[in-house]
This record gives structure tokens, sequence and C-alpha cells, in this order.
């Protein structure tokens, strides 16, 4: 991912303390104190994640060098000592994401959840619901600004298809008044499916009904906003939204995922649903003398180990639920024929027999013993009966698959 930006400013106290702002936290940081020196860096670096650009520079007074990153189509944040309504307006529409006072280094700090914002924007897809092409495109060019990809849809009823074949897609704007399908009706159905933090619902209307903002907090959307909207208003929102599903499935992801080896953990396995499969199959694998590993090569060795399990558990198992069960057993749950799954796991076992795991320039191999079984009861059963083979699988000799 582009973690470029050009930061153009000349004054020394500001220019120094955006560089260690930024590079702090891993962005390569481009510097130029003049129009001249920044045209050069623009030639030279085409790729860039932003522009941070003073807009009164000892060769350019009155913005010329915002004209010149918007030439090379760059994203650009302005800043400025002084604060002027209309200059504010004009820069926003000439497609700027953010115009900036630099009364304090307070206030130029937020320049970097702002710029972490415009590089978590590149992992969002918004779709744009309202019955109005103009305005679909005046949201669209706003987003798009901020490095947010779009899909379109003209009412409530085919917004709801797209969702439906489009997985791309991380939230929803939508107007109110449409044909077909309006929008507080739409998100009723939304919520059908998606929460309020899998998918978030900015809505939209220019209606002189005092109500309507509450009828569509209750129908499910998570914030609201008048038209006309100022620009940065909107983007206040639309971050708003975004900060909160992110740190949402953050939280999500560290209750849910193993910390060490990024599989699953036992609470989301008991937690989820198989995804509506005919036939759901469980294995149970532990790792062999496992004791052995950590008391030869440490706990560290020993977690090398599980982490290098993992990677191989993910490979042979890319779209089923793979999950670290406690300690150094794991456990699979995948649909389909079972004579299929259990070839995968002798295929997995002959893997990671052959595996050499390097840890401190020491070498060593481990084996897996498996213990597997199919769905004809409920899950705590299955995880039970796949159980007890695995324990007869260390009983026969270890490193084998018992599955009947």
């Amino acid at each position: 991912m582009n973690r470029k930006i050009l930061v153009v400013e000349d004054s020394l106290t500001f220019r120094n303390y955006l560089e260690q702002l930024l590079s702090q936290v891993g962005y390569q940081v481009f510097c130029a104190k003049n129009i001249a020196e920044a045209n050069a860096i623009l030639l030279s670096e085409p790729d860039l994640l932003c522009c941070v650009l003073d807009y009164c520079l000892p060769d350019g007074q009155d913005g010329e060098v915002i004209e010149l990153a918007l030439t090379h189509q760059h994203k650009v944040i302005v800043l400025t000592a002084l604060f002027n309504p209309e200059l504010r307006e004009n820069m926003l529409a000439k497609g700027v994401v953010d115009y900036l006072l630099k009364d304090s280094t307070a206030s130029v700090s937020y320049i970097l959840p702002l710029v972490q914002r415009l590089e978590k924007n590149q992992q969002h897809k918004c779709l744009v619901v309202d019955d109005s092409q103009t305005v679909r495109n005046h949201v669209v060019q706003l987003l798009e600004h901020q490095y947010i990809s779009t899909a379109q849809a003209e009412n409530g009823a085919e917004a709801l298809v797209q969702l439906k074949s489009d997985t791309a897609i991380t939230f929803v704007i939508t107007d109110h008044d449409m044909p077909e399908k309006d929008g507080v009706s739409m998100i009723r159905e939304i919520r059908q499916n998606w929460d309020r933090n899998r998918l978030p619902v900015l809505g939209l209307s220019a209606t002189d009904d005092a109500t309507l903002t509450a009828q569509f907090l209750k129908a499910g959307a998570n914030d609201f906003l008048n038209k006309p909207f100022n620009p940065e208003e909107f983007y206040c929102r639309v971050h708003q939204i975004l900060d909160m599903k992110e740190a949402t499935n953050e939280l999500y992801r560290m209750a849910n995922q193993d910390a060490l080896t990024g599989l699953w953990n036992r609470r989301y396995l008991f937690n989820q649903a198989c995804s509506g499969c005919s036939v759901r199959n469980i294995a149970m694998l532990d790792i062999d003398y496992f004791k052995k590993v950590n008391d030869n090569y440490g706990h560290d060795g020993g977690d090398t180990a599980l982490i290098t399990i993992a990677k191989i558990l993910s490979l042979y198992f890319p779209n089923d639920i793979v999950a670290r069960f406690g300690g150094e057993e794991f456990c699979i749950q995948a649909c389909g024929e079972f004579d299929d799954f259990a070839s995968r796991l002798d295929k997995l076992r002959q893997r990671i027999e052959k595996t050499t795991i390097t840890h401190n320039d020491t070498a060593f191999k481990i084996t897996i013993s498996i213990g597997a079984a199919p769905s004809d009861v409920s899950l705590e059963q299955q995880i039970k009966l796949a159980d007890n083979r695995l324990y007869q699988a260390k009983e026969d000799g270890r490193n084998r698959v018992i599955f009947n």
C-alpha cells in the first residue's frame, strides 16, 4: 500500500514537526519549502498517498502549489495561517480533502488521523442510493476525493439487489424519497440481514419533515444529514461512521481471533453457525509431544511451531473455519463430502510431517494426530466424538488420522 506523502511548508518548524509526526508512524515523507522543490518531487514521485500543502509560499502566495498538486491528480490537504470562509469554500470546491488552520501544533496534529483515514478509505466501497443522477454524481465525487470507491443505485429495491451481489460494499449513503422503495423502507430490510456495525448507513434528505431524522435512526440508520450539505460536515459524518465500523471490527477480531496464530478462537467456533451446508465435518488436531518442543526449544520455539501449523492449516483449508481450540490443539469445521475431508486431512498430516521448522538457527520437525467426525449430532457432540478419535490416534501411535 502506498504510504508516500509530500509536505510543502516554508516554515522550518512546522515542516520538521509534520515530517516527524508522519514518519514516526511509518509514512515516507518528502519535504519541500517552495513550489520549485515541490514540482521536482511531484515529477519524480508520481505515486503519493496525499500532499500536505501550505497555501502561501515564497514563490506562490495564492495557492499555486495546490493547483500544481491537483493537476497531478493528487489528494490535497491545505494548511493556512488565516481563516477565510470564501477561500475555504473555494478550496473544497476544487476537491481538496480538507482545509486546516496551522494556528498551533494541536490543530496541525489533526493531519495524522486524517491521513490515516485516507489510507484506510481505500479498503471501503460505498453504495450511493438516490433517484437523482446529479446528486449521485456529487456524492460519488466527494467520496472518490477521499479514496472511497463507489457503486450506485437509483432506488431502494435496486440497492438491495446490489448489496446481495456485491460483498465489497462496506457502507451505504441513501436518499429517502425514491420510486419503488424509499430510504427508510430500504434500511428496515437491510437491518434484517446486516447490523449497524457490519453495514453502516448514512441517510440524506432535502425534506422539510422534522420527523424524518428520527424515522431514519429508528429504522436502523447510523446517522442522518440534511441536503444540501456542507462537504466538510459530510466528510466528518462519513469518517465517524467508518471510524466506528473499524473500531467495532477490531474489537470483534480481538474477541474472536487467537492473538498468536491469527486463527479463530474457541469462542468464535461455538458462537458461529454452519453456513447452511448439508454436511458439516469436524476435525480435532493435536501436536504430538508438544511438551518436548517447549522443553527443547523454549516457549518461543513452541510458538514458532504453533504459527507454522496455523499457516499450513490455512493453506489446506482456506475456505473453512480453522480455530485454535486451546494450547496445541486445533479444530477444523468444513462442509462437503466426509471422504474428501478425510483425504485432505491426511494430506495435511503428511505436509506437516515433512515440514522443517526453524527457530534461532535450530531446525526441528513435528507431527500431528487427528480425529474427525461427520455431522449427525450437535456441534458439541461432534467435537467430543472427534476429540475421542484424536485420543485414539494418539494411543495407536500418533501421526495419523482416525475418522471411524
